[in-house]
Parts: C-alpha cells; structure tokens; sequence
C-alpha cells in the first residue's frame, strides 16, 4: 500500500488551503512539499456570509464549495509540482473541507466541500467528512488533531501541551502515562482578525504590530474572561457561533480606542491559552505553538509571559513547521482511513470508543 498521502485544511482564520505532501514509510511523517492557495476576497466573503447565523444559502453553499474544490485541487497541484512525484504515487488525499457552521449542542457540524469533484480534477482517492462519524459516536467532533499530536509529539520524559492557534485554538495535553487530552480552549485569530479587518481593512494585524500600539483595558479584560465556555469542563469545542465581533461588541465599554481593544484582545486570547492549560493540563512542561497565531509575535511573548517561565517554542522545535501542523494531520487522518485504523479522540471529542474516521471517494 502506498505510503504517500496530502493532506488539505483551510481553517477558520480563513487565509486559504494549506496542503501538504506526506510521506509515512518510516517511523515518522516527513513532509516532501507544502504548499498556500490563498483565497480571493470574492470566496473568503463568500465564506464569512455562510458562516454568520440567518445568512445560509443552499445556492451559496453549493457555489462554494465547488470553488473550494477548485482551490483545493491547485494546491495539490502545487505540492505534486514541488515534490516531483507522480499522482500515481500517492494512496490518497485527506481533504477536511471549510466549516461554516459547528453545532456540537445539537449534535452536527458542517464542512463544504466537494470531494468528489476534487477526485475527479485530481485522479487521486479523496478521504473527506472526518468528524460526523465522531459526532455519531457521541463525540463533539472537535478537535480532530490531537490524535496527530500524540503520534508525532508525545515524550517520554516531558508533559508537552501543543496549542494550535487557528480561528479558534485549541490544545492537546501530553503527559507521560496518561491518556491525550486534547480540546478547544477558546479564540486563536478569529477576533483579532474581525477587528483588524474592520478597523484597518486588512485581513489580520501582522505580528500584533496593532496590538503593540494599544494599551490593554483591564476591565475589558476582565468582561471577555468571564465568558463561561472558558471554565467548562473539556470535552469542549467552540467555533464562530460564540467568539464573533458580535460577542466582542456586546462586551465593549461605550468609549474605546480601537488599537486598545486589539491590545485587550490579544491579552485575551493569551489568557484564555495559558488559562486552559493551567486548569486542565496541570504539571505541563513544556508549550509547544503552531498555526497562524505562532506568527503573532504579541500573542506569542504575551503567552510566554503567562507561562510563568515554562519554555514557548513553536513545533518547528520539534521538527514540524507551524504552518504544516494541521494540512499534515489530515494526511495523517487519511492515511489511518485507508488503512482502516481507528483513531482514538474519546479523551478529546468524547466519541464512545475509537473510530475510523472519513469517507472515501474514489478516483
């Protein structure tokens, strides 16, 4: 069986696909080509309507995610191209699609996608739909990465938690002899991308250098960590549902600056991190960051302010660059797909019992 897969995330930061080329054959994943398709203004607003409450088109759903299938097509391209291999060579695509809409309450999730339209422009299996098996196994579908986490960065002799800051982050806590815990802690990048977009027209505020203009508001603060989804008990996961400008926006004193509230929200997002693995992760060792927010150089010395001296370091540390953390993970997916290898996220989702998770399209 080919030991060859890529795998495709666009997450809810909403910069573009991100795939990666990877190869299992020996111990450990080494990727070969990774490669951005980044998204038009046209999709990315697409995207975002879909993704406010009351604003659902079928039509529009439709739409994108045939644009999805396009996009995600050209990244394969893309690391097909850099790696120099043949389609031919690779067993299959883990595709997880954009989600728009992460209902765990009610007990479903949707991503668009268009897998098979993806096998068909590519000739290569496609393996999609990862988390409603896990949601119908009781599980909350989120977060699916913390399975990956544990087979590529758990230690022997270290307690590690691993914090993906996409639009929302989240953590795996790897303890030694105990079961992976991993869950969504709260907002990575999705309020500060809303109001640096909103405010400065940009689609997020590079390295915090916003951030770094404004003061913190500690009443502020104190307003946005009262949020009760920050206390609750994992297994957690959250989504654009809760943390969006609307949320912020009912929060907000009557006067404000507008870099002061990015400063706050940077403060926030790094407390509600650190504040998570302090209450549920206790005696971690070492913070390991990836995702967009790895980049965020406010965010990230904000984090390791709280680590009250506990290294930060991003996962390049460890051998996996931030960006590939996730497009690697659903290579990962697939591949324990074809292979039909359940993956255990009870401790994560609260699914039952270990699944195998997707579906496969065939080419």
């Amino acid at each position: 069986m080919g030991a060859l897969f890529v795998g495709l995330m666009s997450g809810t930061s909403l910069d573009g696909a991100d795939a990666a080329l990877v190869d299992f054959s020996s111990g450990s994943p080494r990727t070969l080509a990774f490669a951005t398709v980044p998204f038009s203004e046209s999709l990315r607003d697409e995207i975002l309507a879909l993704c406010e409450p009351g604003s659902d088109s079928l039509e529009l759903a439709g739409k994108v995610s045939m644009e999805l299938a396009e996009l995600y097509a050209r990244a394969v391209e893309g690391v097909v191209a850099g790696a120099g291999v043949e389609r031919r060579d690779i067993r299959a695509i883990g595709c997880h699609g954009q989600t728009v809409r992460h209902r765990p309450d009610l007990g479903f999730t949707i991503q668009l996608n268009d897998p098979a339209r993806l096998a068909e422009r590519t000739g290569i299996d496609v393996v999609a739909d990862f988390r409603r098996r896990d949601m119908a196994a009781g599980g909350q579908g989120a977060p699916l990465v913390p399975a990956f986490h544990e087979a590529v960065f758990r230690d022997a002799s270290h307690s590690r938690a691993v914090v993906n800051i996409g639009g929302i982050s989240n953590v795996t806590w790897l303890h030694p002899g105990r079961k992976t815990l991993g869950f969504d802690c709260g907002p990575g990048n999705v309020l500060l991308d809303g109001w640096a977009r909103r405010h400065l027209g940009a689609h997020y505020d590079e390295d915090g250098q916003w951030a770094a203009q404004g003061r913190s508001d500690a009443n502020l603060l104190g307003r946005l960590l009262e949020e009760p989804f920050l206390d609750s008990l994992p297994p957690k996961s959250t989504g654009r549902e809760l943390f969006r400008l609307a949320w912020l926006e009912d929060r907000l004193p009557d006067a404000y600056s507008p870099a002061d509230v990015q400063s706050t929200l940077t403060d926030f997002t790094a407390h509600a991190i650190v504040g998570a693995i302090d209450r549920f992760c206790p005696a971690t060792d070492e913070i390991y960051l990836s995702g967009g927010g790895a980049r965020n150089g406010a965010l990230v010395s904000r984090i390791a302010r709280l680590a009250g001296g506990r290294p930060v370091a991003p996962t390049d540390a460890l051998g996996v660059p931030v960006g590939h953390v996730e497009s690697m993970a659903f290579a990962w997916l697939a591949m324990k797909c074809v292979r039909r290898e359940p993956v255990d996220l009870t401790a994560s989702t609260g699914a039952r019992a270990p699944r195998v998770l997707g579906a496969i399209y065939a080419a």
